[in-house]
């Protein structure tokens, strides 16, 4: 799931050449919700009879999930390479940690701690070979605009996420649901605030190039939208939104290989040898939420189907 993922990024660096971040989220959005909803109306009606206090929570989801965090990521993304933002977007457990305590009373070990750690001295060796081109709104020496953009995109994401499980997990809302209406209300929203902050002359489009950004959006919307999306939206059913946000730390190495082959931008062998240190945590992570109770063990009934 996380190799597929990780192929957004160079598209959305490829995509965001021909529009601007507020539009581009739109586009996006709208497309891959209404493909979405068309889907389930023919397959599952029944899907669509939810209660109104979940279309609410529905809204907040898209708010968060999609609006804010496509905004953030989009915009970051103007000035930093691919694989440095994907870099940046895998603090998200540090973010999952948090917001399980809070919403779920999930507890915090000494060797989930541990994991973390291992997990972040892995991936950091490989954040420190990056460089993207976001000088002119440095902060400090080693910070600027578009990394803190980025860490907000990951914030709101992991935020989304949690979101997205109190409403699925007792099978209220049908993840196909709950993601594409998320994504129709965000796209809406940022549709919205594009008529106020970009060039509409017809279109926000650069040069009117119309074609390459739709094929760069459309490759976004099938592999994240459409299959990666659902994909964690089941998996949430299974794993918490901590281990999920950390298995996500695979994600700058697939990154890096699909910038390679998109962009041609060549990884460095560094990043083959943090797989190691990073997987190490990941299985550390994975050992304690499964003692914890967290991670649900299968039957053989269900492994055999």
């Amino acid at each position: 799931m996380y190799a597929l993922w990780s192929s957004s990024f160079p598209l959305g660096k490829y995509a965001v050449q021909y529009a601007p971040p507020v539009f581009l989220t739109s586009f996006r959005m709208l497309l891959a919700g209404a493909i979405l909803l068309v889907f389930l109306f023919f397959k599952r009606k029944t899907d669509f009879k939810i209660k109104a206090r979940q279309y609410l929570s529905l809204c907040i989801l898209g708010f968060f999930s999609i609006y804010l965090t496509n905004i953030c990521e989009f915009w970051g993304l103007q000035y930093l390479s691919a694989a440095k933002t994907c870099f940046i977007y895998s603090l998200s457990p540090f973010f999952a940690v948090l917001f399980s305590y809070i919403h779920f009373k999930e507890k915090l070990t000494v060797a989930k701690c541990v994991g973390l750690l291992i997990g972040f001295i892995g991936f950091i060796p490989v954040l420190m070979l990056q460089s993207g081109s976001e000088g002119l709104l440095s902060i400090s020496s080693f910070l600027s605009w578009p990394d803190l953009a980025i860490a907000a995109a990951a914030l709101f994401s992991v935020y989304g996420w949690v979101l997205l499980r109190l409403l699925v997990k007792n099978d209220e809302v049908s993840p196909i649901m709950a993601n594409g209406t998320s994504m129709v209300f965000g796209g809406l929203l940022a549709l919205g605030h594009s008529f106020f902050v970009d060039a509409w002359s017809p279109t926000p489009i650069a040069g009117g190039n119309f074609m390459p950004l739709f094929g760069g959006v459309l490759a976004m919307t099938f592999i994240s939208n459409i299959i990666c999306f659902n994909l964690y939206g089941y998996m949430l059913k299974r794993f918490t939104a901590t281990f999920l946000s950390f298995a996500g730390l695979l994600s700058p190495v697939f990154a890096s290989i699909n910038s390679w082959i998109i962009l041609g931008e060549k990884p460095s062998y560094i990043i083959f040898l943090s797989t190691g240190v990073v997987c190490l945590g990941l299985w550390i992570v994975y050992r304690s939420e499964l003692k914890q109770g967290y991670i649900r063990k299968r039957s053989k009934d269900e492994i055999s189907s």
